[in-house]
């Protein structure tokens, strides 16, 4: 059977979200094998058993709420979660809360509760509503004189101020707080809201403990409504944040993720403005060359345009022309009285041989000319409209004798 491949990152990024899913909420009992209080007062520790260790981390917010000094040897119990570090495949537990062996009655009941939700399929991720990406309105279920509320309304002023916000008060901690969380979490999913976000500030465990009771964990379940668990601090996990929708850090980390910045739009929306100017600008620009570059090519196919083009054409041949002309003129100037002599010269020559011609040719004409002729005696004789000798008329032959002004029919009687 042929196996897909995948890379080292890709790898340890699906163990990091496979053990981080598995292993959200857990308590871990060990003895301490080492530990190192860091200055910027994060706690690097390692538990182990008789088998195997495990490194783990207690952040500074964690540790100021320690109440007692971990050492070495001492035998306790770690309430946390487990995570990976992908860029060197190694993995370490993250405690956010340690006491001493035997006194976790309140992680005891918590875990208790956590594994009987899982089983009814309360931390399903195939249940999970999306959050809208476009919120208009939104409840948030707190105390309404709570920071967490301040907070939430500060960074929705800061971020989306369009939106519209129904604040559902509640108690968010004591003996009846549970109860009226669940009863807030039923109105506010009936407000028709696109989102409802339910939390409170950090506290003790003991603060938090309304966030972790079986009957919110069963109003959260059966809301129609997406809803943001958002409770204490990042280092505070609640069973409502395994049962809703999408787990916050904060109150304040609900709103940043839920909600869009409007900055980063306005910023977006003027980017894309600029985009599209240019863009704008770059067609034009290319529209205006195409127009440009047709008008040349009507312009030069256009009547008008050729009938310039050859006017100045005929312009400038013209010019050529004169200066031609006047270069020769200037050039010839000074042989023009010596060819004009001549060409008289040879005027005078070839009229004279013209005259005798002339004169040749009238006397030629005059000696032929049959008027001429008949005056002198002399006429002119045809028959059938042929000139013939006299001595070739036949006997009864009809023949016409003609001068210049008289022409007779004759008869041919006798021929000596």
């Amino acid at each position: 059977m042929s196996q897909s491949m995948m890379s080292v990152s890709s790898l340890n990024t699906k163990i990091k979200s496979l053990l981080e899913a598995t292993f959200m909420h857990i308590l871990v009992e060990g003895e301490v094998a080492s530990v190192t209080y860091h200055t910027s007062g994060h706690i690097y520790f390692s538990i182990k058993d008789q088998q195997s260790s495990i490194k783990c981390v207690m952040w500074r917010s964690s540790v100021a709420k320690l109440k007692f000094r971990i050492e070495k040897g001492m035998h306790i119990v770690i309430e946390g979660s487990v995570g990976v570090y992908t860029p060197r495949g190694e993995y370490q537990f993250y405690a956010v809360h340690v006491e001493p062996y035997g006194k976790g009655a309140l992680a005891l009941a918590y875990e208790q509760l956590k594994e009987r939700l899982k089983e009814k399929g309360y931390f399903d991720a195939q249940r999970k509503k999306p959050i809208p990406k476009h919120i208009r309105k939104i409840a948030l279920v707190t105390a309404k004189e709570s920071a967490a509320l301040y907070d939430m309304l500060k960074i929705i002023e800061q971020r989306w101020p369009l939106l519209e916000v129904v604040i559902v008060d509640t108690l968010v901690q004591g003996d009846e707080a549970a109860v009226q969380i669940a009863h807030a979490l039923h109105y506010a999913d009936s407000l028709g809201v696109d989102v409802v976000v339910v939390g409170r500030g950090g506290g003790s465990a003991e603060d938090l403990w309304s966030f972790n009771e079986e009957m919110v964990a069963d109003a959260l379940f059966a809301m129609q409504t997406p809803v943001v668990s958002a409770v204490g601090h990042e280092v505070d996990v609640m069973i409502s944040d395994f049962v809703a929708d999408l787990r916050a850090p904060t109150p304040s980390a609900a709103m940043e993720m839920i909600l869009p910045d409007m900055r980063e739009i306005l910023y977006t929306l003027n980017e894309q403005g600029e985009r599209f100017t240019y863009a704008m600008h770059q067609k034009l620009h290319h529209l205006v060359r195409e127009l440009k570059h047709t008008e040349e090519i009507l312009l030069r196919s256009s009547p008008s345009r050729q009938l310039k083009e050859t006017r100045t054409k005929f312009i400038h041949l013209e010019d050529e022309f004169k200066r031609v002309m006047t270069y020769k003129l200037e050039r010839f100037s000074s042989s023009l009285p010596e060819m004009h002599k001549k060409y008289r010269q040879n005027m005078g020559f070839i009229l004279e041989q013209k005259s005798q011609y002339l004169e040749y040719m009238d006397k030629k004409l005059r000696m032929n000319d049959p008027k001429l002729q008949c005056r002198k005696g002399w006429a002119q004789i045809s028959a059938e409209g042929k000139t013939i000798e006299l001595s070739a008329i036949e006997l009864n032959q009809t023949f016409t004798v003609q001068d210049a002004e008289t022409r007779i029919e004759a008869l041919c009687l006798s021929k000596t």
